[in-house]
């Protein structure tokens, strides 16, 4: 496949040298903390019994730019336990960001999961990254209804170390027509803000300017009422975090309680929202009921 000039193949992983690849990556991704490092000798007994490792290769320096993987296993839902593909981690190296890889080696995965023949893959993701949500929801397809606090307990790595590690824990439903819309036929035009606010949907949450260039959360001014909600997140966590490490926290408290109620009302994650600079803003789409702009 070609992206931006860059010619790339994806292949599945198999061999311990292609496991030692992955481990690089990782560090370069997630560096800071050797002992996150999930090491080769349990991708290789991932990928020979039943799971799927995938690597991204960039053809004209032949080095692998990316990879994904996941297992199969079963989760508990109320009516019994329903086997599924749990996707663990995926990451790009620097070099080969902003190219669209991520979304390729996804569609890898699902490619895969799908000839397996295993109805759901979940993943866990920080809800406050907004490019994360970008390809999780809007890109993919996901859906999210849960969410988990401390999933990781204290990290250690540069990305992550000194804020609680809550997860969206997200759920792309392998034949979903959303998904299905997304990944193997031409994926619908993107909804903006003011396609939402036109059929209904309020700000549940609208942040303040701070002194800062930071948005600053705001407590939502009443109880969640309709089937179109937005909720609002910074646009760029990682730059909020890097610059001020006590509004990063009061961001991640903030959405947790929003989060955790509005899930509990039954609303549902469906989409995301990002308007560019030159005021860039970011919000997650919340519906219930059929409130789907069949989106």
């Amino acid at each position: 496949m070609h992206l931006r000039g860059h010619t790339f193949e994806i292949r599945f992983l198999e061999t311990p040298a292609e496991m030692d690849a992955v481990e690089a990556i990782q560090r370069a991704v997630w560096p800071g903390s050797e002992t996150d490092i999930v090491p080769s000798h349990l991708l290789l007994t991932i990928a020979h019994n039943g799971g799927a490792a995938l690597g991204a290769y960039h053809l004209e320096s032949g080095r692998m730019a990316g990879f994904v993987y996941g297992f199969p296993c079963m989760a508990r839902t109320a009516d019994g336990w329903q086997f599924k593909h749990c996707s663990h981690q995926l990451g790009v190296h620097p070099d080969f960001r902003n190219l669209g890889l991520s979304f390729h080696l996804k569609r890898a995965q699902w490619q895969w999961v799908r000839h397996q023949g295993l109805p759901l893959i979940t993943w866990t993701y920080d809800p406050l990254l907004s490019r994360n949500a970008h390809l999780n929801i809007r890109k993919l397809g996901a859906v999210c209804r849960t969410y988990l606090r401390e999933v990781y307990g204290q990290m250690r790595d540069g990305l992550n170390a000194g804020l609680p590690s809550d997860r969206f824990q997200v759920e792309l439903w392998v034949e979903a027509p959303r998904v299905l819309r997304r990944l193997e036929t031409e994926p619908p035009r993107a909804l903006d803000l003011a396609h939402y606010l036109s059929a209904g949907a309020r700000i549940f949450n609208p942040s303040a300017r701070g002194e800062g260039a930071f948005p600053v959360p705001m407590p939502p001014p009443a109880p969640p009422a309709g089937d179109l909600l937005l909720v609002e997140i910074p646009p760029d966590f990682q730059a909020l975090r890097a610059a001020d490490h006590g509004l990063a926290l009061r961001w991640r408290l903030h959405t947790r309680s929003i989060f955790e109620d509005l899930f509990a009302r039954g609303y549902l994650v469906t989409d995301h929202i990002y308007l560019p600079h030159p005021f860039a803003r970011s919000f997650y789409v919340f519906t219930r009921g059929e409130a789907t702009l069949g989106v």
